[in-house]
């Protein structure tokens, strides 16, 4: 692929500091001579700053600068928003005021990006909206998808109800799986419930709860969408745990790089779309008859050691991606 030299050429990366996919990205980017602002938003305001001013045509013009680059606003052609970490604000000031400066820093700095007519992969908005695992499991479903009986609650009578009528159950966290508590990092991996647990439900009382009806897998897949372009690695397990969780035990897995059923493709096409969608990295568990069950989509979802473990060229594809101009797909 040649170089580059339009104008608006820039490709800006919004990553964390240690994330080795985005570094590949932005390394093929290089390699294709297309100019790359990488920053992370916790280097905002200390490290990362704005100057953008809205000129007679309502077009947001300017520049954005760290002590070492920068970038005009102007010569943006596309944003990854690769999971960047949050704002992070002077330790000078009290938690009234940093709860002020990131409402600020949110709906100024984050709103003139908004408003940037650029490529985004994924636009924040839309990541944001895209999170939730109802709004998910509904759209999927709408699209054509197969999903599993789901039941969110916070009452223990109703999850006895949900066990009767669909029988083995699972319990699912809603967002990200991991906490920090005493210094320690605890996981919550998705959990098959026993007799044991339907018998002691205090906790579901606590919060809402998610229970899906168990799927009897034959092996699960994570399926990487990149624009108009799919790539499909099926993950079999070699042991108990991870056939509850294939992420309870990364040793025992087996990846393979397949073609993507046209059952999945299209459906998954319109999940995209529907939901406003350049990237997703969706689960799916293919059961011994062979059907494929929507689980979750994740809209910063890891895809590196796929990459690695099956050759699939998920990286030229979002290079592909953000060098291609926005009225395409």
């Amino acid at each position: 692929m040649g170089r580059v030299n339009s104008a608006a050429s820039t490709v800006v990366v919004f990553a964390q500091d240690a994330d080795a996919p985005a570094d590949a990205v932005v390394q093929e980017l290089d390699r294709r001579g297309v100019p790359v602002f990488r920053a992370d938003l916790s280097w905002f305001p200390q490290r990362l700053r704005l100057d953008a001013r809205l000129d007679g045509e309502g077009r947001w013009c300017g520049r954005l600068w760290t002590d070492h680059r920068s970038v005009r606003l102007e010569d943006v052609r596309a944003i990854w928003y690769r999971d960047p970490a949050a704002f992070e604000f002077p330790g000078t000031l009290t938690d009234v005021e940093r709860a002020y400066a990131h409402r600020e820093a949110r709906l100024g700095f984050g709103g003139v990006l908004a408003a940037l007519p650029v490529r985004w992969v994924n636009h924040p908005n839309r990541a944001a909206d895209a999170m939730y695992k109802p709004l998910q499991l509904a759209t999927a479903a709408a699209c054509g998808l197969r999903v599993q009986p789901t039941l969110v609650t916070n009452a223990p009578p109703a999850v006895k109800d949900f066990a009767d009528q669909h029988g083995e159950l699972v319990c699912k966290s809603f967002g990200p799986n991991t906490i920090t508590e005493g210094g320690q990092l605890k996981v919550a991996y998705t959990r098959r419930l026993s007799h044991d647990d339907l018998a002691a439900l205090e906790g579901v009382a606590s919060t809402a709860t998610q229970l899906q009806r168990w799927v009897d897998k034959a092996h699960e897949a994570r399926v990487v969408v990149v624009g108009d372009r799919i790539f499909t690695i099926t993950i079999t397990t070699a042991s108990a745990a991870a056939r509850v969780d294939w992420r309870a035990d990364f040793a025992a897995l087996r990846y393979e790089h397949i073609d993507t059923p046209d059952q999945i493709a299209e459906p998954l096409r319109r999940y995209m779309h529907a939901l406003g969608l350049a990237y997703a990295a969706v689960d799916f568990a293919v059961d011994t008859d062979g059907r494929w069950h929507f689980l979750e989509a994740n809209t910063s979802g890891q895809y590196g050691w796929l990459e690695t473990q099956t050759g699939a060229p998920i990286t030229h594809a979002l290079a592909d991606l953000l060098t291609r101009p926005k009225g395409q797909p």
